[in-house]
């Protein structure tokens, strides 16, 4: 079941002005983020966007907000974005301990930021065991499978025991933020960390994503889409984003269908397998590559496609489906911890379950009319009930609760 804004804690009804203000009146202005990567990393997703709107708006609303992450070739060590800080030290992996000692330093010197949140991306930074300054962590959903997608045997299990087994330890008694109940029950349950320790606050839709002009008649959105019916998907282009699946299945769906075309959006490491299992079926043709896209290409693809398609097997939410949502969309999507709050079943998209193929589920809603324009209407309307000033409302108030801060909207 879809979580709605409604449904948050009572901070996510209150002004993130209102949370700033009383952070400060306690004397914490400077906040810092701890992740692995930032928007500019060359494999930045879904929890780099999360994390740079987030502290686009606590920077706007005057916190003083550093983010630290790993060096990026060709990238400057310091950078200020959208008004917060971006600090990129250490290698890829090397970041994980240096971050830990910097912490350890701080704590000792009484130096630093006065509040840090940890984005636990499947390695976890140990923020709790480094510092006692008000903390919260980012968890957007359990990694497990996706070692052994990325890293050999060895490097994997090793991997999976610090997530699964020695890490939760840990985090136990800290508070953990992630973007989906879905994805709160399968952390919960996979790593044992309490559920009532678990806060759920979706992420929002960024303006951008809107049907085009004002104005508009949820009854007309249609007239944007394709001539020819148009399936698209959008991620990074790794393993656990499975397009492998998403290029099977619309050679499947162009039996049924002559005139359908795919586009995948993204870049990735996997794109040479990707490129050659299109040329080993002689999908060329239909399937497209076109890579990263700037904003305005990205929502003129959303407008026009039929339908947006998530093969991934892990996410938080999917945060491409209620941005196509926003552009009168409708989604196909795996049924996974995350995609089930991003999608209502059967009215704002579909759920495919592990044992159904998704070409019998695309072909139903490229050739079912109604269907389709009930599920975009639908799509469209969900996703006006998310905004990133809330979710980044949210997410500072739990700081502001963690620091004993009490903040009245």
């Amino acid at each position: 079941m879809a979580v709605s804004p409604k449904a948050m804690m009572h901070m996510n009804d209150i002004q993130l002005s209102s949370v700033v203000s009383a952070l400060q009146r306690a004397g914490i202005s400077r906040i810092k983020i701890i992740a692995w990567r930032d928007l500019d990393d060359p494999e930045a997703g879904g929890s780099e966007l999360h994390a740079h709107m987030i502290a686009q708006r606590w920077a706007d609303a005057g916190m003083d907000v550093t983010m630290r992450t790993s060096r990026i070739p060709g990238c400057p060590e310091r950078q200020r974005r959208s008004g917060y800080m971006v600090v990129r030290r250490s290698g890829r992996y090397g970041v994980f301990l240096s971050n830990f000692v910097e912490m350890l330093s701080d704590a000792r010197q009484s130096l630093g930021a006065d509040a840090l949140v940890e984005i636990w991306n499947g390695m976890p930074f140990f923020v709790p065991a480094a510092t006692s300054k008000p903390h919260i962590t980012i968890l957007h959903h359990v990694h497990d499978s996706m070692w052994d997608m990325v890293f050999p045997p060895v490097l994997a299990s090793m991997g999976k025991i610090v997530e699964m087994r020695l890490a939760p330890r840990l985090y136990r008694s800290s508070r953990i933020i992630t973007l989906s109940g879905s994805s709160r029950d399968d952390i919960s349950s996979k790593m044992g960390i309490p559920e009532g320790h678990i806060h759920v606050v979706p992420p929002g839709v960024d303006d951008i994503f809107v049907l085009a002009g004002a104005g508009i008649s949820e009854d007309s959105q249609m007239s944007y889409k394709a001539i020819n019916p148009l399936v698209v998907s959008v991620g990074r282009l790794v393993p656990v984003k499975r397009f492998d699946l998403f290029i099977r299945s619309l050679v499947e769906v162009r039996k049924h269908i002559p005139d359908v075309r795919g586009v995948i959006i993204g870049e990735g490491y996997d794109r040479p397998r990707l490129e050659r299992l299109i040329k080993q079926y002689g999908a060329g043709e239909f399937i497209s590559l076109p890579g990263r896209l700037d904003n305005d290409s990205l929502v003129e693809l959303y407008r026009s496609a039929w339908v947006v398609v998530s093969t991934s097997a892990k996410e938080g939410w999917g945060m491409t489906i209620t941005e196509a949502g926003a552009c009168g969309t409708p989604s196909v999507v795996s049924d996974i911890p995350g995609h089930r709050d991003a999608v209502v079943d059967g009215a704002t998209g579909i759920l495919v379950p592990v044992n159904k193929t998704f070409s019998s589920a695309i072909i139903r809603v490229l050739e079912d009319d109604v269907l389709r324009s009930t599920l975009s209407i639908g799509a469209l309307k969900h996703s006006r009930t998310y905004s990133w000033e809330t979710t980044a409302s949210a997410i500072l108030g739990h700081l502001a609760e963690v620091a004993g801060i009490s903040v009245i909207g």
